[in-house]
């Protein structure tokens, strides 16, 4: 089988899988992270590799883009301070706990690998979980927080990824040059996908052909992760920047016929890609299993069970003291931001699905070292990467529902009541307009 007869294929088996898990009521990632690993078992089925690059450069700036794009700046400035603790707090808490037990369980393991892994497998993908909580009316603060963790947590975990391998090759660690790194990768990404978003708009507003507009807006997520990637930036947080200002801009920059020509557009891509990446995850079952005999694969399973219960437990043991003791601490926050009801933290706390970004970020991992020496622990930590994804997708993605239909308050979203104000404020313009209309004589009194 050709190349281009495997894409078709896998283009297939996403419509018909997708079309499956919407019979089935189930989140389509985890039906097609489950058919992928059907079809990894086909015989004589061609091996589907996960280029890294391909992730990273190609598929990673489309899926944040529109994300960020779509998103309101208004709530996620309001929300800010949960989206940070989370993206950022989190995520490190994730990758120190993790690589204490990796290192705990398994001492040959060196601490800077240990602290790859737990890069690898700290930032939560948030597609199956927005896609259980859209279908099921969870209130709309959830939806913000879980999506704005989703647009910067990938820019936390693939900084500290490179810090741990750098520290790997070069057998050395520098905290106050590791710190200056963060710093710049955050503050040069933001910057840079600024600029970028400054540009595309003044090219925005001197067009007026939705194809053309629409084809700028999908060359800007590349152009802003390729040109901060180049300067040693954050590529994630620069297509974040670049998505938000554009979309905060948009209603000033393009038409309302070319605003839904491009959500249609970016709707399709998005599903496509994530459909594709979810699928190939599965199909990388038997390059993973590979490497192992059955001795060695045994401890490893124990391995897996016990860092994916240190992923999930982390997770709710940040989640909880995050959401109360801050406000405990600074009283006068219970005004602007009221303490979410326990329902909502453990909705948040359960959402915490892995996804393509952890495995490829397993599989960039170099094979050798510049002394010759083989990577550290690399099948090891690909293994646990795996077993991560696929224990929190399928685990946490079958019982999110579950929980929800459990403990969920009855849904309130902020958005209805400045969707009703909205319609308000339309009708009243509409008829000042109409009595101004009716005042200079251009409606008949039947009419008006």
């Amino acid at each position: 089988m050709h190349q281009p007869e495997i894409i078709v294929l896998l283009f297939s088996a996403v419509g018909v899988l997708a079309v499956l898990a919407h019979k089935i009521a189930l989140p389509y990632p985890i039906v097609l992270v489950l058919g992928g690993l059907a079809l990894s078992f086909v015989p004589r089925l061609p091996a589907v590799n996960l280029n890294p690059d391909v992730v990273f450069y190609f598929i990673l700036p489309a899926l944040i883009y529109p994300a960020a794009l779509f998103t309101s700046w208004r709530d996620f400035r309001r929300n800010l301070r949960p989206i940070l603790l989370l993206a950022i707090g989190l995520v490190l808490a994730t990758m120190l706990a993790v690589a204490w037990i990796a290192h705990f369980i398994v001492p040959a393991l060196p601490w800077a690998a240990a602290f790859a892994l737990g890069a690898i497998v700290s930032p939560p993908d948030a597609v199956a979980a927005t896609a259980i909580i859209r279908r099921l009316g969870v209130p709309h603060r959830i939806q913000v927080i879980l999506e704005g963790e989703s647009l910067v947590n990938d820019a936390t975990a693939l900084v500290a990824l490179q810090f741990a391998i750098a520290a790997l090759v070069t057998g050395t660690f520098s905290p106050a040059y590791a710190a200056g790194r963060f710093v710049w990768a955050a503050a040069g990404g933001i910057g840079i996908g600024l600029l970028m978003g400054v540009a595309m708009r003044w090219v925005q507003t001197h067009l007026n052909d939705p194809p053309i507009q629409i084809t700028f807006s999908l060359l800007t997520p590349f152009i802003a992760y390729l040109s901060a990637e180049r300067m040693h930036a954050s590529g994630v947080l620069a297509t974040v920047a670049a998505g938000i200002f554009l979309g905060w801009h948009s209603p000033l920059m393009i038409t309302a016929r070319t605003r839904l020509q491009a959500y249609a557009f970016w709707e399709m891509i998005v599903f496509l890609l994530n459909g594709f990446v979810f699928i190939v995850i599965g199909l990388q079952l038997p390059r993973i299993l590979h490497a192992w005999n059955r001795q060695s694969l045994t401890g490893a399973f124990m391995s897996a069970i016990v860092i994916c219960a240190m992923v999930i437990l982390v997770r709710f043991a940040w989640v909880i003291p995050a959401t109360y003791l801050s406000r405990v601490l600074r009283s006068e926050r219970q005004v602007r931001d009221p303490t979410p009801p326990w329902q909502h933290v453990a909705i948040v706390g359960w959402a915490g699905m892995r996804g393509v970004v952890s495995l490829a970020a397993a599989f960039a991992l170099p094979l050798a070292l510049p002394t010759g020496q083989p990577f550290p622990g690399r099948d090891y930590i690909l293994f646990l990467a795996f077993s991560v994804i696929l224990v929190t997708l399928v685990l946490q993605g079958l019982s999110l529902p579950m929980l929800i239909r459990k403990v969920v308050v009855p849904p309130y979203a902020e958005s209805d009541d400045e969707e009703r104000l909205a319609r308000l404020e339309a009708n009243n313009a509409a008829r000042k307009w109409i009595e101004e209309a009716d005042a200079n004589g251009k409606f008949s009194p039947d009419a008006a």
